[in-house]
This record gives structure tokens, sequence and C-alpha cells, in this order.
């Protein structure tokens, strides 16, 4: 089954022209590529005015394999708490991206918490957003689309140590990229303030913190349960390091500090 682009025309252009252009744009923002592999990044999946540099600056930066395991919220609450698309292409102005279907059954067949599931993501934007760019840094890139909404850190670790082993066990290198976005609808300085406070544990690669400091603090990362999962695989497969490659809040677009959305940009290697 494939995916029809359901924020196409609202969150990025709508046009394969303006996009392709808007999305070069913003990777060309970023600082020369680490020079080590990528086993993580995270970026924000807001509308491209607000997000778009963050995004552009950290999957411009990123060094990715051409095959990606992609991580996000859900914030429309349809479908399982670990819904993998199984196959298919999923589409934008720029194309379709081919899901690779035998690492997804590998995926789902090795632990039974991830599931085939489409409802998760027929109306969800989070991971939608971030194609654009993954198209443009490679158009034959191949995906596996993954909705996270299950809140319990103990089938987190499970689950992403069984990830891990796959992943160990594929013949071609995989990376991870997570969507999310940080802290919503509070003031400029609040949501640096707290955005910090979630960053701190993302880069010392310590998953279990970043939900408990998440939580303690009722911070509005949305993604905050994708990038704990994807932390947790990260390690398992050797991660040594992160940066934060870029970091701003929806004011500096907008002019409006009082009410802000904080967008992150992550690479870990």
């Amino acid at each position: 089954m494939d995916r029809q682009p359901v924020v196409a025309g609202q969150f990025y252009n709508g046009r394969e022209n303006a996009l392709r252009s808007e999305v070069q744009k913003y990777l060309a923002l970023a600082s020369e590529k680490s020079g080590r592999p990528t086993i993580l990044a995270m970026a924000p999946h807001a509308g491209y005015v607000y997000s778009g540099a963050v995004a552009g600056r950290t999957l411009g930066r990123a060094d990715l394999s051409g095959t990606v395991v992609l991580l996000g919220p859900n914030h429309t609450g349809q479908g399982r708490a670990l819904a993998v698309w199984p196959e298919g292409r999923w589409f934008t102005p720029l194309g379709g991206m081919a899901v690779d279907s035998d690492l997804a059954d590998k995926l789902t067949r090795a632990e039974d918490r991830l599931s085939p599931d489409y409802r998760a993501h027929l109306a969800e934007h989070s991971l939608e957003v971030m194609l654009p760019f993954l198209t443009v840094i490679n158009p034959e890139m191949r995906i596996i689309p993954v909705s996270v909404s299950e809140n319990r850190f103990d089938v987190l670790a499970s689950v992403g140590a069984n990830m891990a082993k796959t992943l160990r066990e594929w013949p071609s290198p995989v990376s991870i990229v997570v969507s999310s976005d940080m802290s919503h609808y509070i003031s400029h300085d609040q949501a640096k303030a707290r955005d910090a406070m979630a960053l701190e544990p993302i880069l010392a690669l310590d998953p279990e913190g970043l939900i408990r400091v998440v939580r303690k603090n009722s911070i509005s990362m949305c993604g905050v349960l994708p990038m704990t999962l994807g932390l947790i695989v990260a390690k398992a497969l050797g991660a040594a390091s992160a940066e934060v490659a870029a970091y701003a809040t929806s004011g500096e677009a907008g002019g409006d500090f009082e009410r802000v959305v904080g967008y992150a940009g992550v690479i870990v290697d």
C-alpha cells in the first residue's frame, strides 16, 4: 500500500520545483559533515517556515545510510503503539520513497510488539515532513516508517534491544531519523530553558534520563517516546557521542516570542 501526502501545501510547499528549491536552501545551511556515519539524527517536523532551517542544518550535516528507520510520534491517537508501515511507497510532491519491506518484515518478525499497521500513519504528519529532505539528500533512500506512542520505558527498552539486534545483523548499514519538536506554546526564554534540560540527557546518550526529565519537568516534547526508543537502539549499535546541530524557536521566524515552539536538531554517531 502506498501512502499519499496529507500536509503538502500546508506544512511545506505543494509544488515540486518550489519545494525542491526550498529544501535545497535549508540543507545548504548545514556545516560540513562530521566525517563519521550517523547512527541517529533528530529533526523537527513543523511547517518549514518555522523549523525548516533547523531540519536542514541537521539533516544536511548528517551522514545517513541508504536505509533509514523513521521514528515519529503519534499525534492522532490512531493505530498501534509501535506501528510499522510494512511496504509500498511514501509520496510527496518530489516523488515516492520506497519502504524497505524486507527489513520491515524482519523487524516485525523479530519483535512482535512492532506491528504492521497503516492506521497510525495515514493522518500523521511527523514522518511525512522529513521526506522531502531525505528525498533531496538521496532519492534512492529506502525507509521503514515507525509510529511510536508506547509510553512504558521497560517496553521501549526491550523493543529497542531487539531492533538493534536485527539492525546489527542486517547486511547493509541502517541509520535512524527521529522526528520531534521540543517545547510547545510557552515563551521563547522558557522554551530555551526547558529544551536545554531535555537536551542534556540526549547529549549524554541517556534514554531513561530523557523520559524522566521530560516527565518531571512537564516538557512538551512531542517526540520524547520515539527519541527514547531511538537512543536505546543507537546505544546498542555503539553510539559514542551526540551533538546539537541546530536550535531555534518559532519566535525567531514568526516574531511572536510569547508563545513559541522549540526546535532542536541532534546528531548521534
